[in-house]
């Protein structure tokens, strides 16, 4: 800390997810790992990459390896974790942040139900009220005598916590079974949120990894089923849509003996791991087998209109429509009442805009929802429906695909630096390291 202007932890300066997805693929790798691992593992473009690691290595005591070919490699002690989470204020404060986040949407969520209820008692006590009254009124001649029910509202914000779960997010994960109602009016309303949430970072992981996995370089049909095409049409002759590929991965078009266009990933053929790649024998029908764990394609989610369940769904809209109906009323009796209204009525009174927006916007939302929701998956099931074709074409290869794949096979190259290639390392002394180069490069001479 003294070298560093302020003690800054460099750490800190990195975007949570990155730095979050950077660690992933250093635990992935054992700790040990080149730019191009990390790339390929998180998805991430190799700037985020080197600057992650570089950032992570600073605050946690890793050190560099050089091989004999120039190849810097990252090393991370195993508890460079703990390491990095005793230096940084902001990430021993990140879970109670995601903890309070957490809270406050669950809060909304809930609340919007429990609005619900409120309004149906609201609106028909007042109902209530005003027949009452209106009732006492004519008994009595009209006589203007203001009119008071007796109730008393008061609500504490401590009572919408009746039903308080913190662990609401971890059981909506695990669980199968339907939602209570107060999950149920918020889904009805305003959907479960975005099914594809994160989705494009793996979209990043598996490219980096089909990539990876193949020797670090591919065709341009390979590529094709983890990206978006407007249609397979043109498709072969038009490869632009492979730039934001090379420009994350820093790949580079080549030309084969063939003149085929094939695309090489430099970075991503130095690597710490031995993992196997792809073969040239598994080109073709058996594409499905040599891809091992990685899709076949990129799929995306079809979004829900709601997740409950057609009893829960039932029960919503009909109480839902209760609340409507008894808005309507109330509003045409408060139009035309003539008493003087007090206590509890006057505070309906004041609140009754609320109460019509809350009303009419509990169908309006999930009507103009539904609408979207449908252009929304025409769009997605076009997508993967043109991302499965492309895949099924390399499953089936033609004649020139095949061979085409095939040299890109041959072109494969992936270099694995072990320990035995490393010629320099940060942890170690200087002079011993220049001391046992020389040792090595005199008895390489006399061999």
């Amino acid at each position: 800390n003294a070298i560093r202007p302020g003690g800054a932890v460099e750490t800190d300066k990195l975007p949570s997810d990155v730095r979050k997805r950077a660690m992933e693929a250093v635990d992935a790798f054992g700790g040990r790992v080149t730019v191009g691992d990390v790339s390929s593992k998180a998805g991430l473009n190799l700037n985020q990459a080197q600057k992650a690691l570089q950032a992570l290595a600073s605050d946690t005591n890793g050190f560099l390896e050089v091989s004999d070919e120039g190849d810097v490699l990252y090393v991370f002690p195993k508890d460079y974790r703990s390491k990095l989470a005793a230096k940084s204020f902001r990430i021993k404060f990140e879970p109670w942040v995601d903890k309070a986040k957490a809270a406050l949407e669950y809060l909304i969520r809930v609340s919007f139900g429990t609005a619900l209820i409120a309004s149906i008692v609201l609106v028909y006590t007042t109902i209530i009220a005003l027949i009452t009254s209106r009732s006492d009124e004519d008994n009595r001649g009209r006589r203007g005598r203001s009119y008071d029910t007796g109730f008393t509202f008061y609500l504490s914000p401590t009572d919408l916590f009746w039903y308080w779960d913190p662990y609401y997010y971890r059981r909506r994960r695990l669980r199968t079974d339907e939602m209570n109602f107060i999950e149920s009016v918020f889904s009805f309303v305003f959907g479960d949120g975005d099914p594809n949430q994160g989705i494009e970072e793996e979209r990043w992981k598996l490219i980096g990894e089909y990539i990876t996995s193949n020797g670090g370089v591919v065709t341009a049909e390979e590529l094709a089923p983890y990206l978006d095409l407007p249609t397979t049409k043109g498709a072969l002759s038009d490869e632009s849509y492979v730039l934001p590929v090379l420009l994350r991965f820093d790949g580079q078009p080549e030309i084969d003996e063939e003149g085929n266009i094939l695309y090489r990933f430099q970075s991503l053929q130095r690597t710490a791991s031995s993992q196997r790649s792809g073969r040239k024998e598994y080109v073709g029908r058996r594409w499905s087998d040599w891809v091992g764990g990685i899709e076949k394609f990129f799929k995306e989610k079809k979004w829900q209109f709601s997740k409950t369940s057609s009893s829960e769904r039932a029960m919503v809209i009909g109480l839902g429509a209760i609340n409507l109906f008894g808005v309507i009323i109330l509003g045409t009796m408060l139009k035309d009442a003539a008493i003087r209204p007090s206590g509890f009525i006057n505070f309906v009174m004041d609140i009754f805009p609320l109460l019509q927006i809350y009303a009419g916007s509990f169908f309006a939302i999930p009507l103009v929802r539904w609408f979207f929701i449908r252009k929304r998956n025409a769009d997605i099931e076009k997508r993967n429906q043109i991302r499965k074709l492309f895949a099924q074409a390399l499953e089936l290869p033609d004649l020139s695909l095949r061979r085409k794949l095939l040299s890109a096979r041959d072109m494969a190259q992936k270099t694995v630096i072990g320990p035995d290639r490393i010629v320099y390392s940060t942890d170690r002394d200087l002079v011993e390291q220049d001391y046992e180069a020389r040792e090595w490069d005199r008895r390489f001479r006399e061999i």
